[in-house]
C-alpha cells in the first residue's frame, strides 16, 4: 500500500485527519460524551492493557484514557470537520493494545504479532454513511507509515454468510468487505463473526 498523506490530512470533503494528542484530545473527548462514553462508557479502552478492569465507571474510563494519550500511548486517527471530531480509527502496537476478543483463540492461531493493529472505528451518529469508517482507517495506516511503516492487523466483521444485517453501531471495526477494498489480506477466521486480516504498510518517505 503505498500512503501519501500529511499529518493533517485535507479530504475532497473537507474533512481533515488528524492524530489523537493532547492538543486534539478536547475533540476527541467532546465525541464520546456526545455519545455517551462509547458502549456503555467504555471510553475506548477496552483493548488498552488496563481495559478489562474498566468495571469503575464511565468517568474513571475517561481519566484513564486521557492518561494514556497524555503519556503518548493512546493513538488513533480523529477526522475532523473544522474543530469537531466526528470519527476516530484506534491503532497502536501490541504492547499498547495487548486485549483483544477471542484471545486465546488468536494466540493459538498466530505466527507472530504485527507491528501494529487497528482496533476501534467509530463514527458521530451524525455522519454515519458518509465514508468517514474508511477516511479514519486511511488516516490510522498513513500515520502508522509516518511511524516507520511495518504489518498491520486489523479484525473486521465477517458478514460474508451472515443474512442478518448488522446495526453500523455494533460495527466496531468495519467490515471485511471495507478492508478487502482498502487492500487488506484476509488472513483466518476469529470468532465467530469477525476474521484477522493485514496489511504491509510502507515506511512514509
Amino acid at each position: 500500500m503505498t500512503t501519501d498523506t500529511s499529518t493533517d490530512a485535507s479530504t475532497d470533503k473537507g474533512f481533515e485527519v488528524r492524530p489523537l494528542t493532547a492538543e486534539t484530545w478536547p475533540a476527541f473527548d467532546a465525541l464520546v460524551v456526545r455519545h455517551g462514553g462509547i458502549f456503555g462508557g467504555c471510553w475506548c479502552i477496552w483493548f488498552h492493557p488496563d481495559g478489562p478492569e474498566r468495571g469503575q465507571g464511565a468517568e474513571a474510563n475517561r481519566e484513564l484514557k486521557k492518561a494514556y494519550v497524555l503519556a503518548g500511548e493512546a493513538h488513533a486517527a480523529l477526522v475532523m470537520d473544522g474543530d469537531e471530531a466526528v470519527g476516530w480509527a484506534e491503532y497502536g502496537t501490541p504492547t499498547e493494545l495487548p486485549t483483544l476478543h477471542h484471545r486465546k483463540q488468536y494466540d493459538a492461531e498466530k505466527d507472530c504479532d504485527p507491528d501494529y493493529r487497528i482496533t476501534c472505528v467509530f463514527v458521530d451518529k451524525r455522519y454515519r454513511r458518509q465514508g468517514v469508517t474508511e477516511l479514519a482507517i486511511r488516516g490510522a495506516l498513513d500515520l502508522i507509515a509516518q511511524a516507520g511503516g511495518g504489518v498491520v492487523e486489523a479484525y473486521p466483521h465477517d458478514l460474508t454468510n451472515q443474512t442478518k444485517k448488522m446495526s453500523s453501531s455494533f460495527l466496531y471495526n468495519g467490515t471485511r468487505r471495507l478492508y478487502d477494498r482498502l487492500g487488506f489480506t484476509y488472513v483466518r477466521p476469529k470468532g465467530l463473526k469477525n476474521c484477522v486480516m493485514s496489511i504491509d504498510v510502507p515506511a512514509h518517505r
